[in-house]
């Protein structure tokens, strides 16, 4: 009868297109102008409107996973790295020892920080503070990408970090422009 559609018509929307799969391969597309690999075990949720990706990052022994946020704003967007890093700093109510430094991986600039302390959590549009997590941790790096800044933000309770140093070094590590 009339209500049935012919099938070829359904065929564009579920298969991705061929181009996707090598992106899909290495883990990440390549607008941003740089790529790299995920650490085995990170899951990602995927993109919205502020973030290019968001790594869940599992806890040894269970409790609150850490979180890898990825943003991408474009070129000259997202402000410089120290104004962010800055920025990330002041989202800590208390902090212990703050330790910025400067590396280069793959050929890309990157600008690192870490602080751990009681951190206020920032969510929703307004980013306002969702209640202080004691004892947490960021890790933060900010690469100067061919295409503009991209920003990793990785937080979450400071075992979970310290667990995942090595993932997360291996990550940067692997940094390439692409």
């Amino acid at each position: 009868g009339p209500a049935q559609a012919p099938a070829e018509q359904a065929a564009p929307e579920a298969m991705p297109p061929a181009a996707a799969t090598p992106q899909i391969a290495t883990g990440e597309p390549s607008s941003v102008g740089i790529q790299w690999d995920v650490p085995a075990g990170w899951t990602n949720r995927g993109e919205t409107s502020m973030r290019h990706a968001t790594y869940d990052v599992p806890t040894p022994g269970g409790g609150d996973p850490g979180e890898c946020a990825v943003f991408y704003f474009g070129p000259a967007q997202g402000g410089d790295a120290e104004a962010n890093i800055d920025r990330w700093i002041g989202q800590f109510e208390r902090h212990g020892k703050i330790s910025r430094s400067a590396k280069t991986y793959g050929g890309l600039s990157v600008k690192l920080v870490e602080v751990d302390g009681d951190y206020l959590a920032p969510s929703g549009p307004m980013m306002e503070s969702s209640g202080s997590k004691q004892g947490w941790m960021l890790k933060g790096a900010i690469v100067q990408g061919p295409n503009g800044n991209v920003f990793f933000k990785f937080t979450g309770p400071k075992k979970t970090l310290e667990a995942a140093a090595k993932a997360f070094d291996g990550m940067l590590g692997s940094l390439r422009k692409g």
